[in-house]
């Protein structure tokens, strides 16, 4: 006699493969990242939904430019950890560095703003000989 089980239809199940064959299982192991040109700057917009802006850092060092995330779950906390039915975001450290070389380092800014950092990074501009003419004496 064969048994019978019942398996309800989970409409999120398809949804759910889906989405992690096409993001994979590590979600925000690496942020997403958009570097733009803007003819006298370059222009990085980091996708970092969910952080507070004092959980991201930005470190230089050499012609590295770093950028750590940290996200904190109340999962992490064992007294609250009991009233999670089910925990799918991702926790913990996130960092990604890019190389600067040729950015003027001493006027890069940063600003946080709906979930994603933008970062302008003002090209060096070599200074111009101009040339001049020298007195003789």
């Amino acid at each position: 006699m064969a048994m019978l089980i019942e398996r309800r239809y989970n409409p999120f199940r398809d949804f759910e493969d889906l989405n992690r064959s096409f993001f994979g299982d590590n979600g925000l192991a690496e942020f997403k990242t958009d570097i733009r040109d803007t003819g006298d700057a370059y222009l990085m917009e980091c996708d970092l939904p969910g952080f507070k802006k004092e959980d991201i850092a930005l470190s230089l060092e050499d012609d590295m430019l770093t950028i750590k995330a940290e996200r904190h779950s109340d999962f992490e906390d064992q007294d609250k950890k009991s009233g999670y039915l089910r925990c799918e975001r991702n926790y913990g450290n996130y960092s990604r560095s890019f190389n600067v070389n040729g950015v003027d380092t001493s006027r890069i800014h940063a600003a946080y703003t709906d979930g994603v950092l933008r970062i302008t990074l003002p090209k060096y501009v070599k200074p111009q000989n101009d040339g001049r003419s020298i007195a003789i004496d």
